[in-house]
Order: C-alpha cells, then sequence, then structure tokens
C-alpha cells in the first residue's frame, strides 16, 4: 500500500512556470540564467506559503541541471528529481530554526564550502527560515558570504526578513513574495478538484481561498482537510461549516443592508451569524475588506485586478456606485473602531450592532457641503458668504474639522442630518453636530465687512487738523493695513481748501515716494471722504517734521466663535430648513 501525499507536496512548481502568482520573480530569475548574470547569494521574502522554499528549489534546479544554467530544464531528469527530494549532494538545504548555533553553521557550510560539486555546476546552500540563525552564526557567515568560491551559490527563505542583519542583506539579492490573489488559488483549487476526480463548487473554493488569505499552501491544506470530511463533493456550506468562515454572499448581505439604510436587517443577519456560531469578528473583518474593495472601485474601477471573481465585483461595483466616496471612508473607520472594541468585549454581539446602526446614521446623514449646495441652490446661485465658503466638508466622526485658515476667528462645521424628502414638520428637531473649536488666538478677531477702495464721499463736514489725521490714519489702518506704517511716519502740514499736504521727516523719504508713486489716489479718496469734498494730497519731504504716533484704538471685544457661527443668516436658514440646532461634540 502506497502511501498518500497531501495536496501541498504533490502540486508542489516543479518549474518556472508552474510557480503561481510570482511572475515578478520568476521573469527575473529566468532573464538572470538566460544573460548568464548569477548572482552568489538570493534571499526570498514573503509570508507563509507564497512559494519561497519551492522557487529556491527550481531555481536550484535550474542551475545544476543537465547543461545546465538553463532557464526551460526538464523537471524529471534524475538531477531535477534529486534536488526536489532532497537527496542531492550538491544541494544542502537545512532549516536554520534547527540549527541555530556557531558549531551547527561551521559544519554544514564553513568546512565544507571549499569542497567542488559532486555532479552538477555548483555547490549550492539552501538555508530556509534564514532569520532563525544566531547572531554568532551570522556573523561567522559574513566574510563567506560576502566572497564565496566560484561553484558556491547561497539561496535563502525567511518569513521575517526584518530580523535578518542588514550585512547579510547587502550581501544578497532579495525578492519579495507577495501574496497570491483569490481568483488565482480558486482556480487552482479547481484544478486540482478536476485532476483528483472530486467535486468542488466554484464558490467554495472561492470561500478556501479567501479564508487562506493568499497563501497557497494554506488552502491546498484545507482543501485536503475537506476531502477528508466531505467525501466527493465540496459544497460552500461543508467549508463554512468545518472552518467557521462567513460567505461572501452574507458579507455582501450584510452591507447591502446597511447601503439601503434597512436596520431590521442588518440586525437580522448579525443575529444570524451569532446563532451560527460564527465568529464575529471575523465577520467585522470581512465587512472592512468588502467596504475596502468598494472604495479601491470608487477609486480605480480595474483596481482589484485578478483579487476577486468576476461576479463578486460586479456585485461590489454595484453597491460602490451608490455610495459616496467620502461616506464610505466614514464607514471603513466607524467599523475599524469596533473591531477595536470588540477585541476585548464579552459581548461582542452587541458592539457590531451598534456599529451597523451608526453606520446607517452616516450613510443616512447630509455632509456640510451637500448642505451648503442645498442653500446655494435655494439662493438661487448667488454666492454663499464668505465664511461659510471657507467651511470643509464634514470629516469621519472621531477628526476634528479644520475650517480653512481665516485671519479671523475660527468658523465651526457641522454635519446635519439629512431629510428624507422635502422640508416637512418633523416630530423632534434633528441635532447639528459641530466639533470644539478651538479659543482664538490674537490674530483671531472678527474680520470687518471689506471696504470699498474708493469711499463715497459723505457731505462737506469741519474737522480740525488732528481729528482730520487721526481719521486718515484709522481709515488706512481699516482698508489697507500694509501701508499704514509708512503713512503713520509722517505728520500733517495743514489742510487746504483742495489740498490736503502730509511731510516727512528726511529719513522717511522712501515713505513719501512709496505713498506718492502706488497710493496717492487712495489717500485722495480717502480724505476726501473724510472732508466731505474733492481734495488733493499732497506729499512733501521737509526738515523739522514732528511725527505724533496716533493711538491704537482698543481692541474690539472677541465674538463667542459659536454664537458668530449661529448668527451667520446662511446658518440660521439651514436650521429653519432642516428643523435642526446646534450642539456643541
Amino acid at each position: 500500500m502506497s502511501s498518500y501525499t497531501v495536496f501541498a507536496r504533490k502540486y508542489r512548481p516543479k518549474t518556472f512556470a508552474d510557480v503561481l502568482g510570482q511572475e515578478h520573480i520568476t521573469r527575473t530569475l529566468r532573464n538572470a540564467i538566460e544573460q548568464n548574470r548569477i548572482a552568489h547569494a538570493y534571499i526570498f521574502v514573503g509570508p507563509r506559503g507564497t512559494g519561497k522554499t519551492s522557487t529556491a528549489r527550481i531555481f536550484a534546479k535550474a542551475l545544476n541541471c543537465t547543461g545546465g544554467p538553463k532557464a526551460d530544464f526538464d523537471p524529471e531528469e534524475e538531477v531535477c528529481r534529486e534536488i526536489a527530494e532532497g537527496r542531492s549532494l550538491d544541494v544542502i538545504e537545512f532549516d536554520a530554526a534547527s540549527n541555530t548555533q556557531v558549531d551547527k553553521v561551521r559544519d554544514l557550510i564553513l568546512d565544507r564550502v571549499n569542497y567542488v560539486p559532486a555532479k552538477g555546476r555548483y555547490k549550492i546552500y539552501l538555508v530556509d527560515e534564514v532569520h532563525m540563525l544566531s547572531t554568532g552564526s551570522f556573523n561567522a557567515l559574513l566574510k563567506t558570504l560576502e566572497e564565496p568560491p566560484p561553484h558556491v551559490k547561497f539561496l535563502f527563505a525567511t518569513t521575517d526578513v526584518q530580523k535578518v542583519p542588514t550585512t547579510i542583506l547587502s550581501r544578497c539579492q532579495r525578492f519579495d513574495l507577495k501574496r497570491i490573489p483569490t481568483a488565482t488559488i480558486t482556480k487552482h483549487l479547481l484544478f486540482i478538484a478536476q485532476n483528483e476526480g472530486f467535486t468542488l463548487e466554484p464558490a467554495a473554493a472561492e470561500s478556501v481561498a479567501r479564508g487562506a488569505e493568499g497563501g497557497l499552501r494554506d488552502a491546498e491544506s484545507m482543501l485536503d482537510q475537506l476531502v477528508a470530511f466531505c467525501g466527493d463533493t465540496i459544497t460552500e456550506a461543508d467549508v463554512l461549516s468545518v472552518f467557521g468562515f462567513t460567505s461572501a454572499h452574507t458579507v455582501t448581505a450584510l452591507c447591502e443592508a446597511i447601503i439601503s439604510a434597512d436596520a431590521s436587517a442588518a440586525l437580522a443577519k448579525i443575529h444570524e451569524q451569532a446563532e451560527a456560531g460564527k465568529d464575529l469578528a471575523r465577520l467585522m473583518s470581512e465587512l472592512i475588506t468588502h467596504l475596502r474593495n468598494l472604495l479601491v472601485l470608487k477609486a480605480d474601477p480595474d483596481g482589484l485586478g485578478d483579487e476577486w471573481m468576476p461576479e463578486a465585483v460586479a456585485a461590489m461595483q454595484e453597491q460602490a456606485a451608490r455610495v459616496p466616496m467620502e461616506k464610505v471612508l466614514d464607514l471603513i473607520e466607524q467599523f475599524a473602531a469596533a473591531e477595536g472594541r470588540m477585541k476585548w468585549a464579552v459581548n461582542k454581539k452587541m458592539h457590531f450592532e451598534v456599529a451597523a446602526i451608526r453606520a446607517i446614521q452616516i450613510l443616512q446623514s447630509a455632509t456640510l457641503t451637500e448642505v451648503l449646495d442645498t442653500l446655494a441652490a435655494l439662493r438661487g446661485g448667488q454666492p454663499l458668504p464668505a465664511a461659510t465658503q471657507q467651511v470643509k466638508p464634514a470629516a469621519p466622526r472621531g477628526e476634528s474639522l479644520t475650517p480653512a485658515p481665516r485671519p479671523q476667528s475660527a468658523v465651526p462645521t457641522a454635519r446635519v442630518a439629512e431629510p428624507e424628502s422635502a422640508p416637512a414638520p418633523i416630530s423632534k428637531p434633528r441635532t447639528v453636530e459641530t466639533p470644539k473649536v478651538s479659543e482664538p488666538g490674537p490674530a483671531s478677531v472678527p474680520k470687518a465687512p471689506a471696504k470699498s477702495e474708493t469711499p463715497a464721499p459723505a457731505p462737506a463736514v469741519k474737522v480740525s487738523d488732528g481729528e482730520f489725521w487721526k481719521l486718515l490714519v484709522e481709515t488706512v489702518r481699516r482698508d489697507r493695513p500694509l501701508i499704514s506704517g509708512w503713512l503713520e511716519g509722517g505728520a500733517l502740514i495743514r489742510i487746504g481748501d483742495a489740498t490736503a499736504q502730509i511731510g516727512f521727516p528726511p529719513e522717511q523719504s522712501f515713505s513719501k515716494d512709496f505713498l506718492e508713486k502706488d497710493h496717492g489716489a487712495f489717500l485722495a479718496s480717502a480724505a476726501g471722504a473724510i472732508l466731505g469734498r474733492k481734495v488733493n494730497v499732497s506729499l512733501a519731504v521737509r526738515e523739522g517734521i514732528t511725527v505724533t504716533p496716533v493711538a491704537q484704538p482698543p481692541p474690539a471685544p472677541k465674538l463667542d466663535p459659536m454664537e458668530e457661527f449661529k448668527r451667520d443668516p446662511l446658518i440660521r436658514k439651514a436650521l429653519e430648513i432642516f428643523r435642526a440646532e446646534v450642539q456643541p461634540a
């Protein structure tokens, strides 16, 4: 009676063409062989079950095959079979986890490295889980690894490259193997089922592939277990029963209930999975993955590539088209936070249910951008007030909303619950969540309304020279604060019927030239507005001019940012339309 060979060994790749999902690795190795650019040391890095050791063995076959090195070799020839079965004298393969000591490394490698190969062209050392070697072993290997004899090649494999010293990594060519796509594993499992003569439902194969999380060996081991449990026919229900997975249909249905704002269906689906003994933490993780897929599809319709089967991608595209991107981001954050709480919670079901209901509320609420767009439409396309134009869209719950920079006090932002139809009487007021607003700094003074560049002349008035100069300086401080310092470097000489003369001491001649060249018209209009008649402003440099500073007015009382926000006409209109009220976050 012959011994049974598990699928993971029976269907282990034998050539570069058999390696699944690692085309970037196999292509590079093939090109290196064909171009005779073979390095002396390679390290293969990646998660478990992705083909690190198998790829290293295939590379060893390509190097030591008859007539090698060559990329296209016969895997059934005696030399290649010896390497595959671990009995080749020229390919020394050992596990670093079992040989961590310096003495073992010296006995297996350092003392034998100078011996020429027995049959092949190279003596190859294949070290699996190389990160398990001790520091002393790595140090002993350094010199030999950097300058080995021409007939020696080193092939390393590791799942934890962070533990490999950089001195070792720098002496190797590094190849990073990626997780194998779900669709690729699914096709491979269906191929095994067809080859072995048992029935495997496509949905069952996809469930196994998703549960393997990119590890082909894990998927093959699970398939072995399913054949022992189910016999000749394996269904999706069998996979879910044996391994406690959640079907893709269940995850899609739960997401559909949330998107459709059907709280009853969402809670029923969660209850159904809990009663069936499913791992709710895993269900939460799969729901987050599903939402991530929706986000990827919204950003790039082809972003999922071959990660999922076409039928699953089509269902996700339909859901993605119905949810704005910012809402998907909000849902991911909401469920990710709930997933963190579920890790330590006794009642995981309660946290899941609360997260689902909260997610439905997030989808039903309107973002601040949507509210402002609606109000702009009600205004008939008129521009929004400057204060509201600077408000950013609502951010996900749990993050502070930062208004756009402005030189005055910050404007609070809000999230308003969206009505189900046109404005109608609502029994209870909905609330607007407003984030906490930090205390405005010294620069956060409410901005005065913008003034016209050319103030309209008022009726003629009689003012003294001192009063005129004070009013002119205050006008410039208010309307042209950047040039007020230049003007205050001078002093009023006299006011005539048609001319106001301002003098500057010689050291301030630059101020006189600057104002006269670029701002004379503004000063004339400001002076005319104060005097109530048209006047010209004459600037001159004179000796003996005494500059008297004009006192700064007392600072205006700071308005409470919340009160300023509430008084905005547009916000008041929003509260009236949506029957809402402003509450602190």
